[in-house]
């Protein structure tokens, strides 16, 4: 229905259905009741107040010409019996009468009783609802502070391994170069003495030990730390240009260059030009397979250009 649409008016109807069915009950069995009067004895005698008279007109008052001396006239069974039947209607109505008023009473009473202890407990429960919603937020809170600071570590311990593995690859590359506290451990070189030969400018993956890669024509040099050459070549230049273009080359186990950089330090032009062809010369160059050697190990070509080749 229209009018029950909500829990609140569901609720006041059933409650007031109730009381209303309750006061009925009572009413019927307590407000309705009454008394039978008494069964009556005897002959019903005429109202009158001598023992004499005539006529059809019955007065309903004392006759003034009556003698003084006449006695009073008792009140007849008939009198008497509706002056109790009155009374004890007036007495039953008395005391009925409280007793709806208290019942009444009562029945506000309870309605207000239940209708604050309702609300007590409507505002208990969004007490408590409250509480349950400041302890998921400060949960939430907690969860999102843990998972931040998860997240950092995390990162913190994802650079400090990506720092290892870089130092080891560059250990690797180096050929085992280990360097601590200003010193370092090892001995290269082909005198009898042990030492690290070379010089404190030099490259640590040359081959050479003195002085700097020659100006002439071709190649030049190279350099890589225990490996031989195999295979190399030359592009030439699409410019009259001269110089020395030095390439930083990483070759792998195979002995193949995978990567080249051109110009890098000790190089004495760098014109494009003599860059990319130098760049395709580190290229062809090959070296001795070795397993033993790094993954990848870092060395140099040195290229010579003159004008008019």
């Amino acid at each position: 229905m229209a009018f029950l649409d909500t829990r609140h008016k569901k609720k006041s109807f059933t409650l007031t259905t109730l009381l209303l069915s309750v006061l009925l009950l009572v009413l019927f069995y307590i407000g309705l009741t009454y008394m039978d009067p008494p069964i009556e004895n005897g002959i019903s005698v005429n109202f009158g107040t001598t023992d004499f008279g005539s006529g059809r007109v019955q007065p309903k008052e004392k006759i003034r010409s009556e003698p003084l001396d006449t006695p009073p006239v008792e009140p007849t069974r008939q009198e008497v019996a509706e002056e109790v039947k009155q009374e004890v209607t007036d007495e039953v109505v008395a005391k009925d009468t409280p007793s709806e008023k208290v019942l009444t009473q009562d029945n506000e009473e309870s309605i207000k009783i239940k209708k604050a202890k309702e609300e007590a407990k409507r505002e208990s429960d969004a007490a408590a609802e409250a509480k349950r919603q400041a302890e998921n937020a400060e949960k939430k809170a907690k969860a999102e502070a843990e998972r931040i600071a998860q997240q950092k570590r995390d990162a913190e311990e994802k650079a400090r391994l990506e720092q290892e593995a870089k130092k080891k690859r560059l250990d690797e590359l180096m050929g085992g170069l280990n360097k601590s506290d200003g010193t370092a451990s090892g001995s290269e070189g082909d005198d009898t003495k042990s030492g690290d030969k070379g010089s404190p400018d030099g490259d640590p993956y040359a081959t050479s030990y003195y002085g700097s890669p020659g100006s002439g024509s071709g190649t030049g040099g190279y350099g890589l730390n225990g490996r031989s050459l195999v295979n190399k070549g030359k592009v030439p230049q699409e410019c009259n240009e001269s110089g020395r273009v030095v390439v930083k080359i990483v070759v792998d186990r195979n002995g193949k260059v995978v990567s080249a950089t051109p110009g890098v330090r000790g190089t004495t032009n760098n014109n494009p030009c003599l860059l990319e062809p130098a760049r395709k010369t580190a290229f062809m160059h090959k070296w001795n397979l070795d397993s033993n050697a790094p993954s990848q190990q870092v060395g140099f070509v040195v290229v010579n250009f003159k004008l008019g080749e």
